[in-house]
């Protein structure tokens, strides 16, 4: 495997070279601290660093490849505790549309409501390993992307996620739409134990801007549904359904930022979202300081509270640093 590695990454760089050689080099470093006494999502502490490379070439202007690795290090871990993971991947780009396939990376390509998928996916999952596709018009976009989890054998259940999310806008007014779907298949023993699981989410919100109202440099509000569907086939009488009401303001000035978000109804079962979202009722603020924003340098630093069914509050704080550069 590694001499198949190597004479791949020699015959791009070789292509690379009589081309247009290209690479992209990333540090993510992470602090994530949670202080969670309710219980009601896991207590942990995240220290540690994800370092990235990338190099390829791009052909006919639109066409790129790109092949290089990642690895996450843990602060007080063992330097290989965590194997390296590979990213390799063909994209297309162009003013309308934009497609991925390969395994590429997720930060500032995927972002979706915490209650749908869970930030630390972005973690200990970097990649999206399948496609992605995006389609652009001037009143909005639409975009879509599947990640093969899992490939079914005798100790392995098939996995996939699937997500659709976009936005139509007119003036200042938006509609914004996340869907995913997730597949949680029986390993190829097909156990008594083990049931296949399907799992659903949907967040739909109508809002708006506000800077031409408050004098803030960017600000938003906006509120809509959320809705979950699961089931465990042989298990559970169909599907489980849950709706809730959610909402979101948000302002910023300078590099300080408030982000408050609500939700109220019934509790969810999303097994790629925030644990928060399984109670009745969640109030979330964040506090926001990005106290580097450069062209090449991004660092912010989250002070969050977590209210819990109305009585029990949570706290966590994140820093994130990010520091990208290259020729592309």
């Amino acid at each position: 495997m590694r001499s198949i590695l190597f004479l791949l990454l020699f015959f791009i760089l070789a292509e690379g070279l009589a081309q247009k050689p290209e690479y992209k080099i990333r540090f993510h470093g992470i602090g994530d601290n949670r202080e969670f006494a309710s219980n009601k999502a896991y207590s942990q502490t995240i220290l540690g660093e994800r370092t990235s490379f990338e190099i390829g070439t791009t052909l006919e202007e639109n066409h790129r490849f790109r092949i290089g690795l990642n690895h996450l290090f843990e602060f007080g871990s063992e330097m290989d505790e965590r194997k390296p993971k590979l990213t390799a991947y063909y994209q297309y780009e162009d003013e309308q549309k934009t497609f991925y396939f390969g395994a590429f990376p997720r930060m500032e390509l995927i972002s979706f409501p915490l209650a749908l998928l869970t930030d630390t996916l972005l973690y200990y999952r970097p990649n999206i390993e399948g496609l992605y596709g995006r389609y652009n018009w001037s009143w909005g976009h639409q975009s879509g992307f599947a990640d093969w989890t899992g490939r079914q054998t005798e100790t392995r259940r098939e996995a996939f996620l699937a997500g659709f999310s976009g936005e139509m806008r007119y003036g200042t007014f938006f509609f914004q739409n996340y869907l995913t779907l997730y597949h949680y298949a029986e390993t190829a023993l097909e156990l008594e134990s083990i049931h296949i699981k399907d799992n659903l989410g949907m967040v739909l919100y109508v809002g708006s801007d506000l800077e031409k109202i408050v004098p803030l440099d960017k600000s938003y509000v906006k509120m809509g549904i959320i809705e979950s569907s699961i089931r465990e086939r042989s298990v559970t009488d169909g599907f489980i359904n849950a709706m809730s009401f959610t909402g979101e303001l948000y302002g910023e000035k300078k590099n300080f930022a408030l982000h408050a978000t609500l939700h109220e109804g019934k509790g969810h079962q999303l097994m790629n979202g925030d644990r928060f979202y399984d109670g009745d009722s969640y109030l979330r603020t964040d506090l926001i300081w990005k106290f580097i924003n450069k062209e090449h340098i991004q660092g912010r630093f989250n002070l969050s509270f977590h209210l819990i069914e109305g009585s029990d509050l949570d706290q966590s704080q994140q820093l994130s640093l990010v520091y990208t550069f290259g020729n592309e």
